[in-house]
């Protein structure tokens, strides 16, 4: 078989993850799969569908796909992903660049889906979205050393503003053997970092096994060889237990470092939302991990300008990010998505009133991330090499503090010892620009 297939997946490590399935999938049939799409005969876009700007970015990817469609460069182009699913029944219409649309739940049927769609044939086929697989082969489209690890799918806490368990459906976990015999695979291929994902990854096992089971299966994890660093996102609060906190303090492998997207503090606005807390509870809760992981790093997000916030909720909101300081936090005005409680609630706020708590938020933030900075200085930490930076002429690659894609890196140059991509090094903290530590590397 000589067709090539090129895919461009967008949104969460997630979503990367089905790709990645998507890709294996269409390999086993004979398919050539090409990283750049203009080198493609068929490009299946993997589109997000999350909130208004993940969409919109999905919509342009498939604009302009559609121009080397017209320029006879590529011969069709295939959309699935959450955009698909959540609008099965206008995204043909709407997108007339589309060959095929296909709905999560055919994700297994991809390779067929392909030949009828180079075979000329216009497709739209969307089953349940529960028939999405949760298991199957992969191949790794990040570095050879770091990987997602997708423990469950879906999500059953029907936050008010989230349309996720309407496009992705109920959470639903792997069995535990089958995620560890994939993690035993990506150890075996020489994945040093493994990142545990899910929507909700405290809630993983509650489905199969009457309670939830993330700290055994992190033990387990931790007992494979290969593995240098664990790291776990998308951490509810509710749901982080003391045992959770326990097992992230004692395992080595476990990297001090937990994502909570929190959203708000304000209890009145987190009751809206279909979440439980507020700030004096959520400050017990960072405390206590503060006190067990002293040098843990925190990572959350926020939502600014939620239907009803009030100024001096937001005001709150700012106080808790300053006093809390976050090292880690990204902020975010509140998207009003269509089938979503929280889209049909009154008072909803001007969009540049949002934009702007938004962005007064992630201008403190910004001094947050120096001072974290600035504590590092004169310190020798480890770091992930992921290459080299010919434009500044040194070494980059990522602290324990900085998960794939969405942190920052450390800026490094080294003596006549050259690092490799990754291999782990110490580095000496001589100065920071921005956000990003620079520094030495140390022989060892």
């Amino acid at each position: 078989m000589n067709e090539k297939i090129g895919i461009v997946s967008l949104g969460c490590a997630k979503n990367q993850v089905d790709a990645e399935q998507l890709l294996y999938t269409l390999r086993e049939r004979g398919y050539q799969l090409v990283s750049d799409p203009a080198d493609a005969d068929a490009v299946i876009v993997n589109t997000c569908g999350f909130i208004e700007s993940a969409k919109q970015e999905s919509i342009d990817e498939i604009i302009e796909l559609g121009k080397l469609k017209r320029e006879g460069t590529i011969r069709a182009i295939i959309v699935t992903g959450c955009l698909a699913e959540r609008y099965q029944n206008e995204i043909t219409k709407q997108l007339y660049e589309i060959d095929a649309a296909v709905g999560i739940g055919a994700n297994a049927q991809i390779a067929d889906i392909v030949e009828k769609t180079l075979g000329g044939e216009k497709t739209e086929i969307f089953p349940d979205k529960l028939s999405l697989p949760l298991n199957g082969g992969r191949v790794q489209s990040t570095p050879f050393y770091t990987a997602y690890l997708k423990i469950a799918e879906g999500c059953d806490n029907c936050c008010t503003y989230c349309a996720i368990p309407l496009i992705r459906g109920r959470f639903r976990s792997r069995e535990m053997e089958d995620v560890l015999s994939e993690a035993r695979t990506l150890a075996a291929n020489g994945v040093r970092e493994l990142n545990v994902i899910a929507q909700d990854t405290t809630r993983y096992g509650e489905d199969l096994y009457g309670t939830p089971q993330l700290t055994k299966l992190l033990r387990e994890l931790c007992k494979i060889d290969g593995f240098r660093w664990i790291r776990v996102l998308y951490c509810y609060p509710d749901r982080v237990t003391d045992e959770l906190i326990e097992v992230m303090a004692a395992e080595d492998k476990i990297v001090k470092y937990i994502d909570l997207p929190l959203q708000h503090c304000s209890g009145e606005i987190l009751r809206r939302m279909n979440r439980r807390g507020d700030k004096e509870s959520l400050t017990a809760l960072l405390q206590k991990i503060k006190d067990k992981i002293p040098n843990v790093v925190f990572r959350s997000t926020f939502i600014t300008g939620f239907p009803g916030e009030t100024e001096e909720q937001f005001e709150e909101l700012a106080e808790f990010a300053d006093e809390i300081r976050f090292q880690r936090l990204g902020c975010f005005p509140y998207s009003q998505e269509e089938d979503t409680p929280a889209a049909l609630m009154p008072d909803q706020i001007d969009d540049e009133i949002k934009q702007e708590r938004a962005e007064i938020i992630m201008d403190n933030q910004q001094t947050i991330m120096a001072e974290y900075c600035e504590s590092l200085l004169d310190t020798d930490i480890e770091v992930l090499v992921e290459g080299f930076d010919r434009i500044a002429e040194c070494f980059f690659g990522r602290t324990y503090a900085d998960a794939p894609e969405v942190d920052g890196c450390v800026f490094f140059t080294c003596g006549d010892k050259k690092p490799k991509a990754g291999d782990f090094v110490r580095v000496h903290i001589d100065d920071y620009l921005g956000c990003d530590p620079v520094g030495t590397m140390i022989d060892e």
